[in-house]
Parts: structure tokens; C-alpha cells; sequence
């Protein structure tokens, strides 16, 4: 198990990717934290990497609180005393095209997309800086490399994820704390159910492998980053798309 004992934060951790990238540490043997703003959906994730043998805790977060930020934190360090991975998997969307997105739209985005990152990062680096290790995975997207019809806030969030990945990868590198950016391509979650079949397929068509991405695609590629196994990965934008921006 790549991840044995190591204490894992996951924002976001009900959805799609998240749920599958608990699972999946939970599999490789973490020790991880649940963290939501779904505080319905946040026991019955945990139930699933209990029933898996695993070590879960579950914890409300609404990553624009400082407080609340604060809060999953020193929860996390009085259950486990050690914070080893922070995903910060938490993200919004509220599309519209430029001439048409209101002020409440493009902020409310930013304030979820990447100042969320912002608070849970620094909120977790002291821990990682005194115990000389730790990785910060930052979920990116391939609309923050070539940009999207429609999310000129969510492009921005997730371009400026790759600026906030290549900067703590300098300022933390020599700590012993590694950061890396995620871009995954379409991924097959419930926010794409609300798609028409025909723009699917051509969603589809667009892959040179021909699918969709699975949020397992994405999970196993954290559980990767996140393991000694990448313990020379630093500062990284790593695309999981199928090649469909090649």
C-alpha cells in the first residue's frame, strides 16, 4: 500500500473525483480526512473507506471560511497529530459567456476555486514545514491551459492554480514539501449528465483514446503524487485528458 499510515486531506471529498480519490486512498492505506461543505453525503463516504478497513474522519468545511478552515485542521491534527497530503480538490463552476457574467459569477468563483486553495494550503504548511514533508495537489483543469468557451472565471481559477503550483513548489521545495498541479480533460461525473447526448459524443470524438475520463483516472493519478514514488515530482502540471489537447 503506497500510502500506509500517511494523513490525507481531501476537499470536496463527496463528489465525483473526490469520492473516488478517497476511495483510493483508502485503498493505498490512508489515514483520510472526508472534508465537504455536503455534510448529508460526508458520513456515507466515510462508512465506504470504513467498510474498506480504512481510518476515515469526516468534517463540514467550507474552504472560504478561515475559520472553518482552521477548524478541519486542528481536528485533523488531534485525531491523527500529522497532515502528510492536502488535495484541494474543492471547485465551483457558474459558466457564462464574457459579455454576459455578472460580477456575483466571477466572484463567487474565485472565491471557492482559489482562495479556497489559498486558506487550506496555508492553513496546513506550519505542519508540513515542521515535519520537513509534505505535498499539496492542486485540481487544475485543461481550461486553465487553452482556455473555455463560456468560464472566463473558472479558466482564471484554474490557470492561476498553475501559478499558485510552480510558486509554493519554490517557496516549499526546499522544506521538503512538494506541489502539483492536476489538469484533467472531460471527466465523466454527474455535472456532465446535464450535457445533450449529441454535444457528448462530440465531446467523445474529441479524445484520441475515445472516452471519457473516469474519476478514477484522476484519483489513481493523486494516489501517485501523493506516494514516495513521486518524491521527485515537484512543481508539475501534469494533464490527464486522453491527449485531447494534443
Amino acid at each position: 500500500m503506497r500510502l500506509k499510515d500517511k494523513v490525507a486531506i481531501i476537499t470536496g471529498a463527496t463528489g465525483g473525483i473526490g469520492r473516488a480519490t478517497a476511495l483510493k486512498f483508502a485503498r493505498e492505506g490512508a489515514r483520510t480526512v472526508v472534508a465537504d461543505l455536503n455534510a448529508e453525503h460526508i458520513e456515507q463516504v466515510c462508512a465506504e473507506l470504513r467498510a474498506q478497513g480504512a481510518q476515515a474522519l469526516g468534517v463540514r468545511l467550507d474552504v472560504t471560511d478561515e475559520a472553518s478552515v482552521k477548524a478541519m485542521v486542528a481536528q485533523t491534527l488531534q485525531t491523527w497529530g500529522r497532515i502528510d497530503c492536502l488535495v484541494n480538490n474543492a471547485g465551483i463552476t457558474q459558466d457564462a459567456r464574457l459579455v454576459k457574467m455578472s460580477t456575483a459569477q466571477f466572484d463567487r468563483v474565485l472565491e471557492v476555486n482559489l482562495k479556497g486553495v489559498f486558506l487550506c494550503t496555508q492553513a496546513v504548511v506550519d505542519t508540513m514545514i515542521l515535519q520537513g514533508s509534505g505535498v499539496i495537489l492542486n485540481a487544475s483543469s485543461v481550461v486553465g491551459l487553452y482556455g473555455n468557451f463560456g468560464q472566463t472565471n473558472y479558466a482564471a481559477t484554474k490557470a492561476g492554480l498553475i501559478g499558485f503550483t510552480k510558486t509554493w513548489a519554490r517557496e516549499l521545495g526546499p522544506k521538503g514539501i512538494r506541489a502539483v498541479a492536476v489538469c484533467p480533460g472531460f471527466v465523466a461525473t454527474p455535472i456532465l449528465q446535464t450535457i445533450p447526448a449529441a454535444v457528448m459524443q462530440k465531446m467523445v470524438e474529441k479524445v484520441p483514446l475515445g472516452r471519457l475520463g473516469s474519476p478514477e483516472d484522476i484519483a489513481n493519478t493523486y494516489a501517485f503524487l501523493a506516494s514516495d514514488e513521486a518524491a521527485y515530482i515537484n512543481g508539475a502540471v501534469i494533464e490527464v485528458s486522453g491527449g485531447i489537447m494534443m
